[in-house]
């Protein structure tokens, strides 16, 4: 049987939100519900290729240990280590619930303002709506795919 505490600290869902004018996405009450549970509220925010991650504190320092003590060793990883960790950007939401998404991490992954925000069980993606829309239908074109994977898990 799993731990409550371990579950409490999932993220998962999917929910379509539009920035407001400075920038700010808010974020859903049961994403907040589960961030309280981690030692902070904070999240680690940066860009992942066409979308943006949004991790716990201390999610992000897992990802940074294994990064520091592995990622180098890893053919042609040291620049993506330069594209994640350099922009990451720590994010406490407001009163409201709102983080700001930085202009710069907008521009890297084509945000401009509707979002489709994914939990990831342990982190949680925010996409460009179109964006979402196209990884989405791929995904789904290619479900079949992941029949194999899923059998090695016990799912299938």
């Amino acid at each position: 049987m799993e731990n409550s505490n371990v579950t409490g600290r999932r993220f998962r869902g999917r929910s379509e939100h539009a920035l407001d004018i400075k920038g700010r996405l808010n974020i859903p009450s049961r994403f907040r519900d589960v961030l309280a549970r981690y030692d902070s509220e904070e999240l680690m925010l940066t860009s992942w290729g066409n979308h943006l991650r949004a991790f716990p504190v201390s999610q992000w320092e897992i990802l940074e240990n294994k990064l520091l003590t592995n990622g180098r060793d890893q053919p042609g990883l040291t620049s993506f280590i330069r594209l994640v960790v350099s922009g990451v950007t720590p994010c406490l939401p407001d009163k409201q619930g709102r983080v700001l998404l930085p202009p710069s991490l907008r521009s890297e992954t084509g945000i401009v303002k509707d979002v489709v925000l994914t939990g990831m069980l342990d982190y949680v993606e925010i996409w460009d709506k179109e964006a979402w829309s196209l990884e989405n239908q791929a995904t789904r074109d290619n479900f079949g795919n992941y029949q194999e994977s899923l059998a090695r898990l016990g799912i299938f």
